[in-house]
This record gives structure tokens, sequence and C-alpha cells, in this order.
């Protein structure tokens, strides 16, 4: 077992595969430093599925059990499916699969559904931050309707892509009042809604305290309506608080990365698109892993690389997060790049 300097054990793989996105989401990428002018990353710089397999594999050896891929938008990654397909051939020593995921924002899907399920796809997770047009037009900044996404839903439920996760980013006056709407629409479907707080990644999104719905204001909002139930959690680590309904409605989660942070049990490394390894969401910094992977660097090499960086993690910003608001950190690495 690899730990770092707080005990934590590398359990948990994030693979960015892009990053481009077909959105605009103010608080991922504002269309106002992500426009028409802003330079992505050449097709060259991008890790190759091969790439990604190989390293993949040596952080499976290293003791991953679970790999989400993300982006950006990794729908637009052309050729996804091959790589899930290539994923979902790792094998921890006792033969055991390991779950593949992804996050995305469901646009695609329509398409892409169900191949990502022959394709040995594990478990999806929808964006989806309001049901009414205009306010999801207003948080994605697009013109794209709703429908869309819930059009990629529900080809994922028709899939067999289940038990889907659909994730909602609640912002103070913009999107809060789409908290009980949402509640009313997924209860019963099987589909496991999350809301999260409004988190300072990256250094774009122009977030303030202010922004911030609390979790405890997200459940007395539904629980005003509709009474639930604090559920144990599946695993250690898992990020978000899960709830359930009381007349047997289903299941919701609250991710408070704000209000209550769990960096303590946080066992997530994230790759991102152009190979550099980031021991948290809220990183300044890398490790190039592409470069010694390109200059034909054995797995031996490459391990240790991976384990040094994690052994010496002592990340835990969320929980120092009130001392960085006065006094800011470094500029951050922003979401579309590092993966959500």
């Amino acid at each position: 077992m690899v730990s770092d300097t707080l005990s934590r054990p590398l359990r948990d793989l994030r693979i960015s595969v892009t990053d481009r996105c077909n959105l605009r989401c103010t608080y991922c990428m504002p269309r106002e430093v992500f426009g028409k002018d802003f330079v992505f990353l050449p097709r060259a710089e991008l890790l190759n599925f091969e790439e990604i397999h190989r390293l993949a594999g040596l952080f499976v050896r290293l003791g991953v059990r679970k790999i989400r891929l993300s982006g950006g938008e990794p729908l637009l990654r052309h050729g996804i499916e091959r790589l899930v397909e290539k994923l979902a051939t790792l094998r921890i020593n006792t033969g055991q699969t390991i779950e593949i995921a992804m996050t995305t924002n469901g646009l695609l899907l329509p398409k892409k559904a169900q191949a990502l399920k022959d394709a040995g796809l594990s478990r999806l997770t929808v964006s989806l931050d309001g049901l009414s047009e205009a306010t999801f037009q207003r948080m994605s900044d697009t013109q794209v309707s709703v429908a869309t996404v819930l059009d990629g839903i529900a080809a994922a439920q028709a899939a067999g892509l289940t038990p889907l996760k659909i994730n909602c980013v609640v912002k103070r006056g913009v999107n809060e009042d789409e908290i009980l709407p949402l509640v009313r629409h997924f209860r019963h479907s099987g589909i496991i809604l999350r809301f999260i707080e409004f988190m300072d990644v990256g250094s774009t999104n122009g977030w303030r305290m202010d922004d911030v719905v609390t979790a405890q204001e997200i459940l007395a909002t539904i629980s005003s309506h509709f009474p639930i139930n604090a559920v144990d959690s599946n695993y250690s680590g898992e990020v978000a608080k899960r709830w359930s309904y009381a007349d047997g409605g289903g299941e919701i989660g609250v991710i408070a990365s704000v209000s209550q942070a769990f960096c303590r049990d946080c066992s997530r490394v994230r790759l991102s698109t152009d190979g550099k390894l980031y021991t948290c969401l809220f990183a300044t910094e890398g490790l190039d892993l592409r470069d010694p992977l390109r200059r034909n660097a054995s797995d031996a090499t490459l391990s240790g690389l991976i384990v040094d960086a994690w052994a010496r993690r002592g990340d835990r910003y969320s929980e120092l997060r009130q001392a960085a608001t006065v006094q800011p950190l470094r500029r951050k690495i922003e979401m579309s790049y590092i993966g959500g």
C-alpha cells in the first residue's frame, strides 16, 4: 500500500482526457477566459490512449481501484470508447476488475451511451445545473437546450449505465431555486442526484464565499418538502454525504468541500491531459510523467516517480481554505485541465 504523509492511501485516479469542452460553464471554463482566441493544447501534447493505458496500469499496481475519465468534456476525445475498452482490461492482482467511471455534460450521450456501455464503462455521472432553460443556459453559457442533456440521460439509462448520477453545482443568486425542481424530477427515477457547493477550483471562475450555498442550506431546502435520512458512506473516502428520502423515493448526495472539508480521507490522484500528476484538485503545480514516458523510462522508474510524489503528499487545501481566502495561494490549475 502506498500512503502519503497523512497516511492516506492511493485509491482513485482521475484522468483528464481533453482540455476542450462544448460548454462554457461559469464555474469551470468562463467564456471571458476560454473564448474564441483561447489556445488549447495541441494534439501532440496530449497523452495518447496507449500512454494513458500504460500509466493507468502502473497506478493500479500501486493501489488504485477506481478510474474516472473527465476533461474538459471527455466525449469530445475522438475514439474515447477505445480508451474505455483498454482500461476495462486492467486487473488488480486478485483478478478483480477496475471500476471505470466517467463525468460528462451529457450532450453527446445520445450517440455515445451504448458504445460506452459495450466498451466496459462501469458508472456515469452527468452534470446538470438546472432544469429551466434560462438557468441551464445561464450556468453553461450556451444556447443548447437542456432537453439535449435530458435526452443524453435517457440514452444512458436505456443503455444500462446505472446507477446513474447527476451532479449539480449550486451558486447563490444563480440556480439555488433549481434544487427542488431537480429533486422532484429525479425522485423515483433510480438516478442519484448530488448537489455540489460552488468551489474555488482554478483561478478564473470569480469564486467568493458569499456565492456558496452550503450543504446545510441545501439539505434544509430539500427536507422542508421531502423528509430525508442520513445514509452510511459506501466506502472510506467517499466525497458525497448520502441521504435517502423517507418515503423510499431514492437517494441524494451533497458534496461539501467548502463547508465540510473531507481532505483527511482523500485518496484521489489526478492525471492531466498532457500527462502531469496532481495530488490535489486545488493544486498549483504537477509532476511531469509524459516526458520520462516518451523517453522510454521503465515501469519501475515511472512507478518510483508516482510513489515518491504520493509519499510526499500533504495536501489539505479545503481544511486550510479560510486562511487561504484571506491570504490567497498561488494561481491554481484550472479544472478543465486537471479534471473535476
